[in-house]
């Protein structure tokens, strides 16, 4: 547990309901013009894909706390790899392969967006279930050729699921990936046991899940050239490049899109939109990429207004 205490000017609680609400600011925070309200909406999404939470107490005259934890684990300095893959960026499935049907199963709607908003462009058939029990009904009626299960559900749990759906013949033709908040080294070897054939933990990257996927089922990615990448890593300087001018020429309906976007920390939407304006003008989506990428998503939107 991560606890901050100011003593400020406080907050009222009327104000505390709804402060992690997008573009919601507090009276005192309005009154100075600072920020786009974002930074707690951000960082809630951040902290519930490490499996933790946050709250705030506050009181008129007093001050705020601010708590929030996540699952980690204590490792010794010996123990971290320090062998650094190339990171390639898949951008689509290779042609005369099946067509792969993915079910995403999670009680966190926001959690399966995530993996959906991921597959989906690429050209995957996906399907959702927010518990174990809808997974196993999905799965016998459309026999997915991989599932991502999460582990902790209400109703019934992953591995519930797993054990049910493993047990049949038909199962065994099944992929069952794992994820899980977990950092316990422990929980990996229960969560194979219960007949999950791989176990990424939360939050995972993208390459994860993509190497995930062609070791499990065998599917075949195009990735990115080496060409676009080194035009993404050319130095560039942002605030030179994003400004009043350039901001001006993208449409209204582009800025709304890409604002909320990062606000639900979705990356392939972001990309997405990225492609539209790189044509006419790919210095600036250069250098909005170079922010997206280093996590800067309160200095992006400030600069978007």
């Amino acid at each position: 547990m991560i606890e901050i205490e100011d003593t400020g000017q406080g907050i009222s609680q009327e104000e505390l309901d709804r402060l992690f609400e997008p573009f919601v600011q507090s009276k005192g925070v309005k009154n100075n013009q600072e920020g786009t309200a974002l930074g707690l909406t951000i960082s809630r999404k951040f902290i519930n894909l490490m499996g933790g939470d946050i709250a705030m107490n506050s009181e008129v005259g007093r001050g705020t706390i601010i708590k929030f934890n996540i699952e980690v684990e204590e490792i010794k300095a010996t123990e971290i790899k320090t062998e650094i893959k190339p990171r390639r960026k898949v951008i689509g499935l290779q042609p005369n392969q099946p067509q792969y049907r993915i079910l995403v199963v999670d009680d966190r709607y926001s959690n399966r967006e995530l993996v959906v908003k991921l597959l989906t462009p690429l050209g995957f058939e996906i399907r959702t279930a927010s518990n174990g029990k809808e997974a196993i009904q999905v799965w016998q009626q459309w026999e997915p050729h991989l599932i991502w299960m999460d582990m902790k559900m209400p109703i019934m749990d992953g591995y519930e699921a797993t054990k049910v759906i493993k047990t049949t013949m038909k199962g065994q033709a099944t992929a069952i990936i794992a994820l899980t908040a977990s950092v316990f080294e422990e929980e990996k070897a229960v969560v194979l046991s219960t007949g999950c054939d791989s176990f990424i933990r939360k939050p995972f990257r993208e390459a994860e899940i993509f190497d995930a996927m062609e070791k499990q089922i065998g599917v075949q990615f195009i990735y990115e050239t080496d060409e676009n990448n080194e035009q993404k890593k050319t130095k560039i300087d942002v605030h030179k490049v994003i400004n009043s001018q350039t901001i001006a020429n993208l449409s209204d309906a582009w800025v709304k899109d890409f604002k909320q976007a990062v606000v639900n920390v979705d990356s392939v939407t972001i990309d997405s939109l990225l492609e539209k304006i790189k044509d006419n003008n790919p210095d600036l989506a250069r250098a909005i990429y170079h922010l997206t990428e280093n996590f800067e998503h309160e200095t992006l939107l400030d600069l978007l207004e």
